[in-house]
């Protein structure tokens, strides 16, 4: 899939700041995703492909991304590729150690490693980030911590980031000072498409959310008798909930969502990532932001919703840290 996008205006200043000036790539195991971006972050032109790592054959990753970006460089020239996500893990291109929290922008910024493509164009690889003080083991995150510091390390305070393994993370004295993960979408997944919940559950019509439905989950998951703190019998219900005509097959995926998302709210909690009354920042997944949003408020919670381009705004933030390199005269 390839989205252009017009860059207006005629004069030489805006004519400037609508100029190419790097290439992020988003490099996952199923896709890659590559934004042109000009200087202020603006993106000119987006695209992903199917071309994850897991499908890069014999290690031809240079080859791959040319297929990706390859025109890019013939109609904009040697423009600089930063390079985030699972291309820098020990399955991708090169294996980038963690930065160790708690880290800022310039400690991110030295994790990175540098290459010279074949056409002479740098690649940047952003280090992902490292919880030494997670429990049982150090927690870990690569890609998320550039939409961290694309909402802001200039306030203290907790951001969570949704997604399929969701992302609590504290923000203090301008860095990230730790975070935590918990599977939610993993585990919502494998209930809807596995489970017995996946036999009772009717195949839900187009995008549309049953908002009922899903904070009638989130409410019971929220709320304060015991038997709120008991995840794995809650799941049940969206069985009984059937047998006892209280829930109607096309009600079950938005009703099980809730209560997975408000059990991660309930344990992010107990786990002292908040307190009731404080405000918390949300970035980073559209489809999710706003079912977090809603959750928010059922613990005490104001919940402010970071920048769709938060993390263009992040790598480019690294990047600008980066060592500059001196060309030969």
């Amino acid at each position: 899939m390839i989205e252009e996008i017009a860059a207006g205006g005629g004069s030489w200043e805006e004519s400037l700041a609508n100029t190419p000036a790097s290439i992020i790539v988003d490099w996952g195991t199923t896709s890659l995703r590559a934004a042109l971006v000009t200087a202020t972050g603006m993106t000119v032109a987006a695209r992903e492909t199917e071309g994850g790592i897991q499908f890069v054959e014999d290690r031809r990753f240079e080859a791959a991304l040319m297929d990706a970006v390859g025109d890019w460089f013939e109609a904009h020239g040697l423009l600089p590729v930063l390079a985030i996500g699972m291309i820098t893990s020990r399955n991708g291109w090169i294996e980038v150690p963690y930065v160790d929290a708690p880290a800022g922008v310039d400690e991110l910024a030295g994790g990175t490693h540098s290459i010279t493509l074949g056409n002479g164009a740098t690649l940047t690889f952003l280090a992902g980030l490292r919880n030494p003080a997670g429990e049982p083991f150090p927690d870990v995150m690569r890609g998320e911590e550039t939409q961290i510091v694309g909402f802001g390390l200039e306030r203290d305070m907790t951001l969570v980031l949704p997604g399929t393994h969701s992302k609590w993370a504290r923000m203090e004295n301008g860095r990230i000072d730790r975070f935590q993960t918990y599977v939610t979408g993993e585990v919502f997944a494998l209930l809807t498409r596995h489970s017995f919940i996946a036999r009772t559950a009717a195949p839900q019509a187009g995008t549309d959310v049953d908002w009922a439905a899903f904070e009638r989950g989130a409410k019971l998951a929220a709320g304060g008798s015991p038997a709120s703190d008991a995840f794995l019998a809650l799941i049940f219900s969206a069985r009984t909930g059937i047998l006892d005509g209280k829930l109607a097959p096309a009600e079950i995926a938005d009703y099980v969502s809730g209560l997975v998302i408000g059990s991660e709210f309930r344990q992010a909690r107990a786990a002292g990532w908040f307190s009731h009354g404080d405000r918390i920042g949300i970035v980073g997944n559209d489809g999710l932001n706003d079912r977090y949003r809603r959750v928010a408020p059922l613990f005490g919670l104001s919940a402010e919703e970071g920048p769709a381009d938060a993390a263009t705004k992040g790598v480019l933030a690294i990047s600008d840290r980066l060592p500059r390199r001196v060309e030969p005269a």
